[in-house]
Order: C-alpha cells, then sequence, then structure tokens
C-alpha cells in the first residue's frame, strides 16, 4: 500500500528497445524528502529508466505510481509528467543556446505549490549558484560546462518541482 508521502513508487518496471529487455523488474519508491541514487556503468540503463518514468519511452509492463495515483502517468507523454511536479535535467543540459542564461532560467519558471516551503525563485536559484548571477547575459553557450550545469539545475528548480531526475548529475 503507498504512504501519504510517498512521491513515487515503481513496481516491476520492464522496458524494451525491440527485442533487447533493458529493464527488468525495477521496483523502487521515493519519499517525499528522499534522496535516491542510481549507479552503474554506462548502458545499464540509468537514463533509460528516466526517461520511461518521465513518460520517453514506453514501458512494456509495470507500474508507475505518482502520488498513489496509478493512472496519471500510464501515458507516454512527458507533460502529464511536468504538469505532475517532476523536473528533468537531462544529460548533455540542454540548453538553449540562443538565449541568455537569464532567459533559460526564467523560461520554465512555475510558483510553487506549498505554503510551508519557501519557492524557488530567481533570486533563490542565484543564491544557490551565485557563478551563475556572474553569467546571466551570457548566451547558454558561452559557459563553461559546470556553469551550464548550475543553469540546468537552476531551471530545474524553477519549475518548483516535488521531484527532480537529475541524469549524469556530476557531469561538467
Amino acid at each position: 500500500m503507498t504512504s501519504l508521502t510517498t512521491l513515487l513508487e515503481v513496481k516491476n518496471l520492464n522496458v524494451k528497445y525491440g527485442a533487447s529487455h533493458v529493464l527488468h523488474d525495477v521496483s523502487f519508491s521515493v519519499a517525499k524528502g528522499q534522496a535516491l541514487a542510481l549507479l552503474g556503468r554506462n548502458g545499464m540503463g540509468k537514463t533509460t529508466l528516466i526517461k520511461a518514468l518521465l513518460g520517453q519511452l514506453s514501458r512494456h509492463s509495470g507500474d508507475i505510481i505518482w502520488r498513489g495515483n496509478d493512472k496519471l502517468l500510464q501515458h507516454d507523454a512527458p507533460h502529464i509528467a511536468a504538469q505532475a511536479g517532476a523536473a528533468y535535467v537531462p544529460e548533455g543540459r540542454g540548453l538553449f543556446a540562443s538565449l541568455n542564461v537569464l532567459e533559460n532560467l526564467t523560461m520554465t519558471a512555475r510558483r510553487g505549490n506549498s505554503t510551508t516551503e519557501p519557492a524557488w525563485d530567481l533570486d533563490r536559484v542565484l543564491t544557490l549558484f551565485p557563478r551563475v548571477k556572474q553569467r546571466l547575459h551570457h548566451a547558454g553557450n558561452q559557459l563553461s560546462g559546470g556553469e551550464q550545469q548550475m543553469v540546468a539545475i537552476g531551471r530545474a528548480l524553477m519549475t518548483n518541482p516535488d521531484i527532480i531526475f537529475l541524469d549524469e548529475a556530476t557531469e561538467g
């Protein structure tokens, strides 16, 4: 039974790429305030798992339960996961090179829903990443790898998510 504090529960998730069975009966849960790290060498399925959870890949079988609702994320539609409170920092960061740092950060901004936790806004992100504040008017492709990673994480935080999926979190 899923508790009220459980944000995400995965039960016996299987994902295939054609005939290749990549994820085999993956099960875990994440409660509010918890962190979960998936470790493994390249090709072990970490990115595949994240993409399946976010609706970017179809699953062969298994359940993804978001806040006790086993129907919400049953569709392969990434926007549904985003609307439900999931944020994604992709491998390679995915910054928009034609936008400056400020635009990259504010394009995803959403008001926070919590009355007990402070919202992630531009000031809070810039306090967390003071180097980014110095680079606000630089294009996304004019930053170092580490600076780009800070902007990508800041952009995810600006959505005020309930959960963040970081793919290759230490890249850059």
